[in-house]
């Protein structure tokens, strides 16, 4: 019998794989870190005096947060229904068109590559000039200007590998537009606009930037992340620990969704 010889590791791909546990640790052991010291009895994040599930039970009772959490519930569903409506329309209108225009897709994502500084002073700016009222409504009008590309962008992936020789086929059969959009288009196409959806209302929970800047002085306006950010002002406590740790669980559980909804519908 020969002997084995033993396999070489290729020294690229050992570096390769320890640089991305690297960059994994970096990552991902900090937010590790912040979910632990919300289930911390101490709340000290030098010591650890066992575990605790109090300082979720005082968000529940901090009147402040609840009214937080509802504005950005209502304004992420709002937001996200809106963004996934006129998403789909444009990537509709975008793939359907017979020539390429480099121009317009250069201005059709350039909400999506703004910086978000940028983008809420220009919409400060737009709605001071039309001397419009600021509150829940400007932000829902915002989140949906950002969150259009991005559902656009998911939805155009899904009618790259549609057929639509299917729906000439049902028109030729009698169906009419609305028929068709309704029976076959809409089925087919529904795993991408499902995943659009949820991805803006991820970005929408998660957005502060240009909800501070467009929701006007009133506290009625809040969002949670404008509440995390007043909060932190005066220190990390307990509870901001607490709140960070269940709209991280929720965005990533979102994202998490709309990627498989994503491959499922790219490899059908």
């Amino acid at each position: 019998m020969s002997a084995r010889i033993p396999r070489r590791r290729d020294p690229a791909k050992l570096f390769l794989g320890g640089h991305l546990w690297l960059v994994y640790t970096f990552l991902y052991v900090p937010i590790l870190v912040l979910m632990a010291l919300s289930f911390n009895d101490l709340g000290l994040p030098t010591a650890w005096g066992g575990f605790s599930l109090k300082w979720y039970g005082e968000l529940a009772q901090n009147d402040a947060v609840l009214r937080a959490a509802l504005n950005t519930v209502i304004v992420a569903v709002v937001s996200t229904i809106l963004a996934t409506l006129l998403g789909t329309l444009l990537a509709f209108g975008v793939e359907r068109r017979q020539r390429r225009n480099n121009t317009m897709e250069a201005l059709l994502f350039a909400p999506m590559i703004i910086p978000d500084i940028v983008l809420a002073i220009a919409l400060l700016s737009f709605f001071t000039a039309l001397n419009f009222t600021l509150g829940l409504h400007s932000i829902i009008m915002s989140h949906v200007v950002f969150n259009i590309a991005f559902v656009c962008a998911v939805v155009r992936t899904r009618l790259r590998n549609f057929d639509f020789s299917i729906v000439e086929a049902s028109i030729d059969l009698g169906a009419g537009e609305v028929t068709t959009f309704r029976r076959v288009t809409l089925p087919a196409i529904f795993p991408g606009v499902l995943a659009g959806g949820l991805l803006a209302f991820t970005l929408s929970v998660d957005e502060f930037i240009i909800a501070y800047f467009t929701a006007g002085a009133g506290q009625g306006s809040t969002t949670l992340p404008m509440q995390i950010y007043s909060m932190i002002r005066f220190g990390v406590t307990p509870e901001i620990n607490a709140m960070a740790t269940i709209v991280m669980l929720v965005s990533f559980t979102l994202v998490f969704i709309s990627q498989r909804i994503d491959r499922k519908a790219i490899s059908q």
